[in-house]
């Protein structure tokens, strides 16, 4: 065997007999760690000291890790998100990250989507309702009445533009790059301040990459310029929120409510006060759940992997 491979992905667990197929066909010694979420530094410390090749899901891969991996050479990212690791100190050592960007953004849009139109037409409390023997026709929303601000115009967040568009809504865009011109004219999104957006929407979507700029962005200040009749929809990465101001404005009825797909801290503590609330629809880090997707992404995470530890041998 040439290279010993880490495989520390979730996603990758159920076919692991497939990925060791692949791998050890093209010279790999595959090394499979226990994870149920993602793996800490202090988990992946004793792990990664004779490793040539990581495909990793969210672990913890900080500078120390890095340094601790000297025969290390590249790091394959099952999916899209590479904010667990270390950028700046991989270019230093001179790691490749690699990763698939943009593949998910149907899945997650249809997420949003449907989140949209729970919150719009209500349909859980007519539901509730009528197996309760009450026949209650509530007040409801059609989306073409709606606005939806998109915080976060990337990949992700073009797909669910288009969606909302297609639904007659009205859109907001904020983001920090220049939206194409093509883009803006096909879909007549207006790209506004945060404040403006948060201001003016029915529906927030946050759809940004984590960033130091996108790190609790919601927070007691945004949250206070939402409607009080807005919902807040979390498809991207937990620590967009800060989660102790979101409850405090489900407490307070600042909002009607909110949907996270992720979350600050994963699995979700079951100690989370975000349980508590009828208003806020929770779910375990899975809006990029489809079967095609993933079997793409399986792909592609062998590829980027073999593609980096080619130019060794």
């Amino acid at each position: 065997m040439h290279w010993r491979v880490l495989i520390s992905a979730p996603y990758a667990m159920p076919l692991i007999d497939w990925y060791r197929a692949q791998l050890e066909g093209a010279s790999c010694e595959v090394v499979v760690a226990s994870v149920r979420e993602r793996l800490s530094e202090e988990e992946l410390l004793p792990l990664v000291r004779d490793i040539d090749g990581i495909i990793c899901g969210d672990d913890q891969i900080t500078e120390k890790v890095l340094k601790a991996a000297p025969r290390l050479k590249v790091i394959s990212k099952w999916g899209t998100g590479i904010d667990s690791i270390d950028l700046e100190a991989a270019t230093k050592l001179g790691i490749p990250v690699r990763n698939t960007p943009n593949a998910f953004s149907g899945p997650v849009a249809d997420t949003v989507m449907g989140y949209i139109l729970l919150f719009a037409r209500k349909f859980d409390a007519m539901n509730r309702d009528i197996r309760n023997g009450r026949w209650i026709k509530p007040q409801l929303a059609s989306l073409r009445e709606t606005t939806l601000g998109v915080i976060g115009v990337g990949n992700c967040g073009k797909v669910v533009v288009h969606r909302a568009v297609a639904f007659g809504m009205r859109v907001l865009g904020n983001d920090l790059v220049e939206m194409p011109a093509d883009f803006l004219a096909n879909t007549g999104i207006q790209m506004v301040s945060c404040k403006e957006l948060l201001k003016q929407s029915d529906f927030v979507s946050l759809n940004p990459t984590l960033n130091p700029t996108s790190h609790h962005m919601i927070n007691d200040e945004s949250i206070a310029l939402m409607k009080p009749s807005a919902y807040l929809i979390n498809t991207s990465r937990g620590p967009v929120i800060k989660e102790v101001a979101l409850v405090r404005a489900l407490e307070r009825k600042q909002i009607s409510g909110a949907a996270l797909d992720v979350f600050e801290v994963e699995p979700l503590p079951q100690d989370s006060p975000l349980r508590r609330f009828d208003n806020c629809w929770l779910s375990p880090h899975n809006a990029n759940s489809s079967p095609l997707a993933a079997q793409q992404v399986h792909k592609n995470t062998i590829r980027n992997l073999l593609e980096g530890l080619r130019p060794h041998q």
